[in-house]
């Protein structure tokens, strides 16, 4: 009694850890992506900002990525900000054999802080604060490796943002 008892746990062991090791086997590499394009802080108008930035991306599931973004935004006069998150990714659609799809939509949140400089009378007045940013977007890939992005995402200090840009993913 005991031996089938032993034999049955053993092999039901072994059914559950299979299953998680083969989806595991084909998560994709490591991505690095730089990225411009435009956004607007929500005030009694809106004030327009240039986007530039650069993120890492590393792969803990065949879907979901976690990395560090960095964006700098300039606008109007003095008007500079900083944008320093990490990002939590979810690619829509799954990677087959270990090659992405030719177009990949996905999800992405990220939390961090920023930090805002403007002129204020003679001199420059900076301040920091808490930072989220969530929305979604697309990849094209052009080739296994190469693909271009764009996303659009709402955050705090309350602004929306439209970019655009190129990744490259590890080999």
């Amino acid at each position: 009694m005991f031996t089938r008892l032993f034999t049955g746990l053993v092999f039901s062991s072994a059914l559950v850890w299979a299953v998680p090791a083969h989806s595991q086997s084909i998560r994709p590499p490591a991505a690095f992506e730089v990225f411009a394009g435009h956004a607007g802080f929500a005030d009694d108008a809106t004030i327009e900002h240039s986007v530039f930035g650069g993120a890492a991306r590393v792969y803990v599931t065949p879907r979901i990525s976690v990395g560090p973004e960095i964006t700098y935004m300039r606008g109007p006069g003095d008007d500079r900000d900083w944008f320093f998150l990490g990002n939590l990714t979810f690619d829509v659609r799954h990677p087959r054999s270990g090659r992405p799809p030719r177009v990949s939509p996905f999800l992405i949140a990220g939390g961090g802080f920023s930090t805002h400089s403007d002129r204020v009378g003679t001199g420059i007045f900076t301040s920091s604060e808490g930072a989220f940013a969530a929305g979604g977007g697309a990849r094209v890939h052009i080739t296994d490796r190469i693909y271009a992005m764009g996303d659009f995402r709402i955050g705090w200090e309350l602004h929306y943002r439209v970019t655009g840009g190129i990744g490259v993913r590890g080999g």
